[in-house]
């Protein structure tokens, strides 16, 4: 029996993916989560054999829940279940450590089929994301990722530098240097051109 948690904030969705994996022979539903902390919290609470996952999603993304069971040495595997066919995304997740990268328009005995692969060790990626993964790097580092998204979210210098401890200087040549990265004319723009290629 392969015993998975699911975690999606969409209620609607999440109750539509559970309702169909339950008819699945070999599936057990272990825990449904809202957003990416309860997911974290069951995940280390049920120890499932797989995680399946939206990207984002309130609390931690799904990204981050695949890094910290990655970190926590958990015997977890992350299977990814979403609408970003982006090949940043993909990229990110398959270097956080992911198994499984699905579409959300996947059909469901292919998703229970990707769900016993993961569980037993294989990978599974949409094929028609897997080609375009690499074409582009992502040249952003961590800091400066996380410095667009408060960028994205409204925050300027000095908030930012507030809300993330760092010097105002040091976040102006952060930003600068991801602005200069993308091409942009300013930290908006760089956010929403990172955010297109699935960077953010």
């Amino acid at each position: 029996m392969t015993r998975i948690v699911i975690a999606e904030d969409q209620g609607l969705l999440r109750g539509a993916l559970a309702s169909l994996l339950r008819l699945e022979d070999g599936i057990e539903i272990a825990g449904e989560a809202a957003d990416g902390q309860q997911a974290w919290d069951m995940v280390r609470r049920e120890t499932p054999d797989v995680l399946v996952t939206d990207i984002e999603m309130p609390g931690m993304t799904g990204l981050e829940l695949a890094g910290a069971i990655r970190r926590a040495e958990l015997p977890v595997k992350v299977l990814i279940v979403t609408t970003w066919a982006r090949p940043g995304y993909l990229r990110r997740a398959l270097e956080a450590g992911v198994s499984g990268y699905l579409l959300k328009d996947t059909p469901a005995g292919k998703l229970a089929d990707a769900i016993r692969t993961v569980a037993g060790g294989g990978r599974v990626v949409a094929p028609d994301l897997a080609a375009r993964a690499w074409e582009e790097a992502d040249p952003l580092s961590d800091t400066e990722r996380r410095l667009l998204r408060l960028a994205e979210a409204g925050l300027d210098s000095p908030a930012i530098a507030q809300t993330t401890g760092l010097a105002r200087g040091t976040v102006r040549n952060y930003l600068h240097e991801a602005i200069s990265k993308l091409g942009a004319s300013n930290r908006i723009e760089a956010a929403r051109l990172a955010r297109a290629k699935g960077w953010l």
